[in-house]
């Protein structure tokens, strides 16, 4: 992709212009980013065509009548300007701590349904941050948890929560809490009437599972076990929703489900032979160096969740599960 911006110097209006692009993106149109910069549609419209230009004639989305849609060459310009703007406030970050400083913005991910989790201590640990690092501009994203590590990785990222499940080379892994993992089905699904004390993995295999449709610590369990997947999700909600079909039985975590549980609406198959564990983490890049900010709130993560600083290792699948 040839992009003529990048054939003079990046300068203060191209990082501007792109700044407007991400907010437009984020926003999910012009008219809903009119908000978000302060601007005016009309202007907002006129500097994304200015960037298109500068960006040798791409078309970044498509607006009108059947609605705003990132284009293809839009989306990889947005992942880029995404990296552009994490580079940026790494090397901020840098210079802040040549001076014992900390500043910038320091970016944060984690998955859906943490906050139900009593031992996720996440808001505490921000809490603590912001007494430690009081100029710091804190962004926090829920993101689906396949995709963090890749944008810790590539630095779209600084810090990300996920499950401990496998690990990379180019990251250092903190453990922080558990979450036990629990096989649900709904009223209508013949399991939910029945006796469960007998039931075993044969059983739970003539029925159709819904599971996680990505490297995780539900599919591993559910290839190890052989669980006939019939419907696949991204989210704990998407899961709980077909559970809630009476078609399929999934894992759900047991702090997120509860409710439901005593709603009527799930009942958790009874029998400890269908739970399992799984080991949450912080995580952040080993190369380059961390910033001060960085280090400094996985610290407080750290210590919120009652551990040292000193016991970064790479934690294995916690797996409770036993197969027979």
């Amino acid at each position: 992709m040839s992009v003529r911006l990048l054939h003079g110097q990046l300068n203060d209006l191209d990082i501007r212009l792109l700044r407007i692009f991400r907010a437009i993106v984020e926003c999910g149109g012009m008219t809903a980013a009119e908000l978000e910069l302060n601007i005016s549609p009309s202007a907002i419209s006129r500097h994304l065509k200015d960037l298109e230009i500068r960006l040798g004639g791409l078309n970044l989305c498509r607006r009108g009548r059947a609605g705003f849609a990132v284009t293809d060459e839009g989306q990889k310009i947005y992942d880029a300007t995404l990296r552009l703007q994490a580079a940026m406030d790494s090397f901020r970050s840098e210079v802040n701590d040549l001076h014992q400083r900390i500043t910038g913005n320091l970016t944060m991910a984690m998955g859906d349904k943490t906050m139900t989790n009593p031992k996720a201590r996440v808001a505490q640990a921000m809490r603590s941050f912001a007494s430690r690092a009081p100029e710091v501009t804190l962004e926090m994203h829920v993101h689906p948890l396949n995709l963090i590590e890749p944008r810790v990785i590539d630095g779209t990222f600084q810090i990300g929560i996920v499950p401990s499940h496998r690990t990379s080379r180019s990251l250092d892994y903190f453990p922080l809490f558990t979450e036990n993992m629990n096989l649900y089905c709904a009223p209508s699904h013949p399991l939910h009437d029945t006796d469960h004390a007998n039931l075993d993995w044969n059983d739970i295999r003539e029925h159709d599972y819904a599971g996680l449709g990505y490297h995780s610590p539900n599919m591993e369990l559910s290839q190890k076990v052989n669980l006939k997947r019939k419907a696949t999700a991204y989210d704990q909600e998407a899961i709980l929703t077909l559970i809630s079909s009476g078609c399929y039985i999934g894992f759900l975590p047991s702090h997120y489900a509860d409710s439901f549980v005593k709603s009527g609406r799930i009942r958790r198959i009874d029998n400890d032979l269908f739970r399992y564990g799984v080991q949450y983490s912080g995580i952040m890049r080993r190369a380059p160096e961390p910033s001060r900010g960085v280090q400094t709130m996985m610290d407080c993560l750290v210590k919120v969740h009652g551990l040292e600083i000193s016991e970064r290792r790479r934690p294995p699948l916690q797996c409770a599960a036993v197969v027979r």
